[in-house]
């Protein structure tokens, strides 16, 4: 639908990345056996902090997967915060600093 390559995500095979499918982005789908819902994830270099600001936002802690924490927001949506997984010289010159 994008228009983007697709590939398995060779380390966790319930993914799908999409290269390219927005600029900077990293775009992966997931398959899941639930309601159709769009699905974030916050790469941090620290989730602990990233995940006490969501919190304060308003989020709510559901579960924790691996080293991700997984959250949901005042919208309803799920979102996971994780590790960083890009190249961390790319990460570092893209991230982006909230307040």
């Amino acid at each position: 639908a994008l228009g983007a390559p697709a590939e398995p995500f060779a380390p966790q095979p319930q993914f799908t990345t999409l290269h390219e499918a927005l600029p900077g982005l990293v775009t992966a789908v997931q398959a899941v056996d639930d309601a159709p819902r769009i699905h974030l994830d916050f790469e941090t270099d620290d989730v602990e902090a990233e995940t006490a600001r969501l919190l304060a936002l308003g989020a709510e802690r559901i579960s924790q997967w691996q080293e991700c924490q997984v959250l949901r927001v005042p919208g309803g949506h799920v979102v996971c915060v994780l590790p960083v997984e890009t190249d961390p010289e790319t990460f570092r010159a893209q991230a982006n600093v909230w307040p």
